[in-house]
């Protein structure tokens, strides 16, 4: 096999064709498969693809950090403060299939409407890459 058969094969991305496709890939998670596409848009030179998957999985990591609890006392004296490697660590949140495809539709969104702003600004160069983003990241939602 190839290295561009593998390429196609693991993550979607085929090189010939400067695009994306998702076609074959529905057993692994839509966060994998953005995963993988980072570093075939970084190998195609891709920066619109590059940008949009870096927010995006910037935003799914955001999305399963845990708000520290309510309860929780700030400003303890140093002998009341939890001791040792891990004992402030806490389980981050697992989101959902369905809530990581929601985040992706959120930052496609937000990507397309900010290049409607950018065109009412007449700046069509900026609304143009970010809807270039957009196409990106609309690339690995399922039935897109």
């Amino acid at each position: 096999m190839t290295s561009e058969q593998c390429d196609r094969d693991e993550i979607g991305f085929e090189p010939g064709s400067g695009g994306y496709s998702v076609a074959g890939m529905t057993e692994i998670s839509l966060r994998q498969r953005l995963r993988a596409a980072l570093p075939a848009a970084m190998k195609s030179r891709d920066r619109a693809a590059m940008s949009a998957l870096r927010a995006t999985l910037a935003a799914i990591d955001n999305a399963e950090a845990v708000a520290p609890a309510g309860g929780e006392v700030r400003g303890q004296a140093i002998e009341q403060v939890a001791i040792g490697v891990g004992a402030t660590e806490v389980a981050r949140r697992a989101l959902t299939e369905v809530e990581v495809e929601q985040i992706v539709r959120t930052e496609m969104i937000e990507r397309e409407s900010a290049a409607d702003d950018y065109d009412r600004a007449g700046r069509a160069e900026r609304a143009e890459q970010l809807r270039s983003e957009a196409r990106a990241l609309a690339a690995h939602l399922p039935g897109a």
